[in-house]
């Protein structure tokens, strides 16, 4: 474990070797407006603003940031694996003051210092959630699930995204995917509140509703902030609450 002073120093360092980096979320650029007054098409996102780098392989995604740069980064911490370990922590830090696009460089850049590190990966998958369709998130999250398949929350956010697909698929392997990793998801970790309300919607969408009314209550009874009411409601019109706490 490394000392607080260390951690304070090691990350002034590196952030200071990004300074070309984005300094904080902003909306997609628009370009001018063309002949006629027209509005442009939006400029195409920077790469490093986009998870994995738009795609590339580590190899090629090195190449572009710049390798030696990369290695001034690493050498500011004890390992790449601890630099990683830092800068996926920094980019959930973003994530919660909602500027997706430097927690997406700084996801991006702890996957280039360590492709292993399943944390990287699930909070691309985070960002990539923001999309239209939940594809690319559950791809993302599946690479997250192969490093660590045990981990809690990343069974947990590939679980709600299959739902989330179940409801625009309406497919049912959509449904009965996300439900295997939900429930694997509490049983990886019981007080995940979020992975008992989310359990919960899929219980309801198979329509055993006594087995959602019991994921409600544990959820209840974990975090009331962690409650979906609109569900609570759904479930009212199709069976009472079975200890009388809803009506």
């Amino acid at each position: 474990m490394i000392s607080m002073t260390r951690l304070v120093t090691t990350a002034g360092l590196a952030l200071a070797l990004l300074a070309g980096g984005p300094r904080a979320a902003r909306a997609q650029e628009v370009r001018p407006p063309a002949a006629g007054g027209q509005p442009a098409a939006p400029a195409a996102r920077p790469a490093r603003l986009r998870p994995l780098f738009g795609g590339l392989t580590p190899a090629q995604a090195t190449a572009a940031f710049g390798a030696a740069q990369l290695e001034a980064i690493a050498k500011s911490f004890a390992s790449r694996e601890e630099a990683s370990a830092f800068f996926s922590t920094k980019g959930y830090e973003y994530l919660a003051e909602n500027q997706a696009d430097t927690a997406t460089y700084r996801f991006n850049l702890a996957w280039l210092l360590n492709p292993r590190n399943a944390d990287a990966f699930r909070g691309l998958g985070v960002v990539a959630s923001q999309e239209p369709t939940p594809d690319a998130s559950i791809a993302l999250l599946l690479q997250a699930l192969a490093l660590a398949p045990n981990n809690a929350l990343v069974l947990s956010d590939l679980g709600t995204s299959y739902l989330i697909r179940f409801n625009k698929t309406h497919k049912k392997k959509d449904l009965t995917a996300g439900q295997e990793l939900l429930q694997r998801a509490v049983a990886a970790d019981a007080t995940n509140a979020v992975a008992w309300q989310q359990l919960a919607r899929g219980y309801y969408y198979q329509e055993k509703y006594a087995l959602a009314w019991e994921a409600v209550h544990k959820t209840q009874a974990l975090s009331t902030g962690s409650l979906d009411f609109g569900l609570v409601s759904d479930l009212l019109a199709k069976q009472p609450d079975p200890q009388g706490t809803f009506k």
